[in-house]
């Protein structure tokens, strides 16, 4: 069978880890609009830094088709800037005096085993967390009866500690997803090579081909 010159790209919109880095981004944006100066800089930085985890996975994975060399350095440039927005969760959360989950508090694997799809289903999920009374120094200690129970970005009650420790549980995932999605591109890369190498094993194929054909077969 011929290799195909152009290989089979994009689908980025099935992948975990564009799939999770979307889900980032919105959770992002409402945390940013809710808790950050949208005068700020810092607003302005991390709002772009999750967008640019998306946009860099799904431009990648469109590029693919001919170059492996680009998916592998755009899905990298994604891994950089969801670190980037890493640091200044982390950063929001220490200027503040709040707590930064460790890595065996029970929060983050029950926030993984959620498998939240929406932003408002993170938003369910530290509610929920609030309710049960284990929101941390950032939260308050009950819910107010003339509280919405329908957690939107205009009724949410603000707790910062679980809502930034929560984008940070996520977004430790999706760059665990996006180091083992660069090392298997690597080993792509790195067997087949790029589409230089793949365009001069199909024109070889190609001329291969023309060639047996045009050799007559002898009769015995």
């Amino acid at each position: 069978m011929t290799e195909p010159l152009i290989t089979k790209h994009g689908g980025y919109r099935h992948l975990k880890s564009f799939q999770l880095a979307q889900l980032i981004y919105d959770v992002t944006v409402r945390f940013c609009n809710r808790y950050v100066d949208k005068r700020s800089r810092t607003h302005d930085q991390m709002v772009q830094a999750a967008r640019s985890g998306v946009q860099n996975i799904a431009e990648g994975s469109q590029a693919s088709g001919t170059s492996k060399k680009t998916e592998l350095k755009l899905t990298n440039v994604a891994r950089a800037s969801l670190e980037e927005l890493r640091l200044d969760y982390e950063d929001f959360l220490r200027q503040r005096g709040l707590q930064i989950w460790e890595r065996e508090d029970p929060r983050r694997q029950n926030l993984i085993d959620r498998r939240c799809a929406t932003a408002d289903d993170v938003a369910r999920w530290v509610l929920d967390q609030h309710d049960r009374g284990i929101g941390g120094r950032g939260g308050q200690n009950s819910r107010q009866k003339n509280e919405s129970t329908t957690p939107t970005l205009s009724t949410q009650p603000t707790f910062p500690e679980l809502a930034a420790n929560a984008a940070l549980v996520l977004l430790k995932v999706a760059c665990s997803l996006l180091d083992r999605q660069i090392a298997a591109q690597a080993a792509v890369f790195e067997k087949e090579g790029g589409f230089t190498e793949r365009l001069y094993r199909v024109r070889s194929q190609s001329r291969s081909n023309q060639s047996t054909k045009s050799t007559p077969s002898t009769k015995e």
